[in-house]
C-alpha cells in the first residue's frame, strides 16, 4: 500500500450513543449512585502520532463538536479517531475508537458511501 500525500481537512461532527466502561462505573456500584454519563473528548492520531483533540464536552454520551483539523501528510497510512472520558485523578478512561485506513477513505470519499458507520466529510487533496 502506498501511503497518502496531500492536505487533510477532518471535520469531528458528533458521537451517537456512548457507554461508560465497566472501569468508569465502579463508583457507581460502590456508592449506589445514578448511572454515569460522560465527559468526552476525542484525540485524531495519524499514524500513531496526536494532530488534534476536541474540547471536553461535559456530561453527555451524545456529544457534538464540530471541530476542525487540518494538516499535510506524508506517506499516510490511517487515522485513528479515539474517545476517552475526562477524569479529575488519575488517566483518563478508554471509551471507543476507529482507525480508518486512509486507502479506504479514499475510496470511499469518491463515492460518497459513508466507511464503517462514521459520516466521511473530510477533505483528501492530493498534490
Amino acid at each position: 500500500m502506498v501511503g497518502f500525500n496531500g492536505y487533510l481537512k477532518l471535520r469531528i461532527g458528533e458521537a451517537l450513543d456512548l457507554k461508560p466502561t465497566t472501569f468508569s462505573t465502579r463508583h457507581t456500584v460502590i456508592f449506589n449512585k445514578a448511572p454515569q454519563t460522560l465527559d468526552p473528548y476525542i484525540v485524531v492520531k495519524v499514524d500513531d502520532y496526536k494532530v488534534g483533540q476536541t474540547h471536553t464536552k461535559q456530561k453527555t454520551n451524545m456529544p457534538t463538536y464540530n471541530e476542525e483539523f487540518s494538516l499535510n501528510v506524508n506517506e499516510g497510512k490511517q487515522i485513528e479517531l479515539a474517545v476517552f472520558h475526562d477524569t479529575p485523578i488519575g488517566y483518563d478512561d478508554f471509551v471507543a475508537n476507529c482507525t480508518i485506513q486512509f486507502e479506504d477513505l479514499i475510496k470511499t470519499s469518491n463515492t460518497g458511501e459513508t466507511f464503517e458507520g462514521w459520516q466521511t466529510n473530510s477533505s483528501l487533496v492530493r498534490p
